[in-house]
């Protein structure tokens, strides 16, 4: 099995920037896609973006397309959400996950973090 870590959540003004960090222990790193994914509260689960195992393809998420970006270390076992231009609506509780394949859908992810709490003050 796969643990996921997040951390770097916090509170942040608007328009400011955050880095959240994933890392994994256990099995395999390498060969899955690697997700970050945000939920409000008494919303759904909603997919941020995705990294496939090789750095070469690369998802968004329309609330995230221009100011997130994603990045892994393979080495590390690490995957990285730089967020930028932070808006109060990005609130949520930001989670990690891993996938044998690299999609939005948020039903084919699995092995899930705990979370971290990203708070965007007004």
């Amino acid at each position: 099995q796969v643990q996921l870590v997040e951390s770097g959540g916090g509170l942040v003004q608007a328009g400011g920037s955050l880095s959240l960090s994933c890392t994994a222990s256990g099995q395999s790193f390498n060969s899955y896609a690697m997700g970050w994914f945000r939920q409000a509260p008494g919303k759904e689960r909603e997919f941020v973006a995705a990294i496939w195992w090789s750095d070469d393809y690369i998802l968004y998420g329309d609330s995230a397309q221009g100011r997130f970006t994603i990045s892994r270390d393979n080495a590390l076992k690490t995957v990285r959400l730089q967020m930028n231009s932070l808006r109060p609506e990005d609130t949520a509780v930001y989670y990690c996950a891993r996938s044998p394949e690299i999609t939005m859908d948020v039903t084919r992810w699995g092995s899930w973090g705990q979370g971290t709490q990203v708070t965007v003050s007004s």
